[in-house]
């Protein structure tokens, strides 16, 4: 190789170095040039956390508002990445919060207080319904206007025990008994139980398959636990763990913000709330979901105090439990709920 061929080499390999060199040093100059925007953009992005929510059955109108957060971007304004897992039942969501491989889930007001019971980690961080929804849902058509009638007739329970609980206080509070109920369990056949005659009234969600039998075409009574000798609690509550809340406190505030932005957008706006719902999930009916969202929203609450917990409601709910066989022993609610993450900001 000649001498003038090698230089020829060395300064075109010079030269690219030289201008790698440069377009690093450019990079970095334009990164601090643009430290007002561009590094901000950046943190956020590293800020942005994993998180997982269970709900407590498949999504319907009561969750408009979780969707609606999610649609407008509130959970990421928290710097949250939240994915929606729907559960194949009840119970795989006090599973799988329970075991830690999940952040969030939404529960039964006395599912919850069971979990609670019987020694797990569970503990609640917002209420997504101040009152219960459950209650027994008949036809109108059977001319049942007192629960009383109900003794001898066949009623249809999922098979969870807190449905004993709610269908022997509406009785006792009517004057009558459950012992003298032919009771069945349906799961969650409630709705299908009803239609077809099987049975003459079931355990259900009233703002869910109570709408959803009068979208059927049926016309319902229904008797609410909490208007029938039962007290009134928080009927749908998003919990986590005890060492989850404590180990990431910013997570659990995060979170609860946007979902109560979110519900407080669907309380002011129940059509985008079930557009945003719709949008995001599948197989739900405009009508039937706007009616079952309309049938929530005396359940929960005022929108400026959404979330919050009831110290005398959750008493109330603690003193049901024991009476009724569910618990062992009071709860008291600083065990059942923290209200940390729901009192107003100053």
């Amino acid at each position: 190789m000649s001498f003038k061929t090698s230089w020829k080499k060395m300064m075109l390999l010079l030269a690219a170095t030289m201008a790698l060199a440069i377009g690093v040093a450019a990079c970095g100059s334009g990164d601090d040039d643009s430290s007002d925007s561009g590094s901000e953009t950046g943190d956020t992005a590293a800020q942005v956390q994993d998180a997982t929510l269970v709900l407590d059955f498949i999504p319907g109108a009561v969750h408009a508002g979780i969707y609606e957060a999610v649609e407008k971007g509130y959970y990421e304004d928290n710097g949250i990445n939240l994915k929606i897992i729907e559960p194949t039942s009840t119970a795989d969501t006090l599973k799988l919060i329970d075991a830690g491989k999940a952040d969030f889930g939404i529960a039964d007001g006395i599912d919850l207080a069971t979990q609670i019971s019987e020694g797990r980690q569970a503990q609640g961080i917002m209420a997504i319904a101040q009152r219960p929804p459950g209650g027994l849902i008949t036809l109108e058509e059977e001319g049942i206007t007192d629960p009383k009638q109900l003794e001898g007739q066949t009623v249809g329970v999922t098979g969870v025990p807190s449905d004993n609980a709610i269908l022997d206080t509406i009785m006792a509070d009517a004057g009558g008994s459950s012992d003298e109920v032919n009771v069945v369990t349906i799961g969650f056949n409630g709705v299908q139980s009803l239609e077809s005659g099987k049975v003459k009234a079931f355990t259900g969600f009233i703002p869910a398959d109570g709408v959803q039998v009068e979208a059927d075409g049926y016309k319902t009574k229904s008797f609410p636990l909490d208007e029938n000798g039962g007290p009134s609690y928080p009927g749908l509550v998003v919990f986590s763990t005890e060492s989850k809340i404590g180990e990431d406190p910013d997570l659990m505030q995060g979170f609860v913000d946007a979902t109560i932005k979110g519900y407080q957008d669907a309380l002011s706006d129940p059509a985008a709330a079930i557009d945003a719902l719709i949008s995001q999930t599948q197989g739900i009916d405009r009508k039937l979901a706007t009616e079952s969202f309309d049938a929530w929203v005396p359940l929960f609450g005022p929108a400026d105090t959404f979330g919050q917990f009831n110290t005398k409601n959750l008493e109330s709910l603690s003193t049901f439990m024991v009476d009724n066989g569910l618990s062992d022993e009071e709860i008291s609610p600083d065990r059942y709920a923290t209200s940390e993450f729901t009192q107003p900001k100053e």
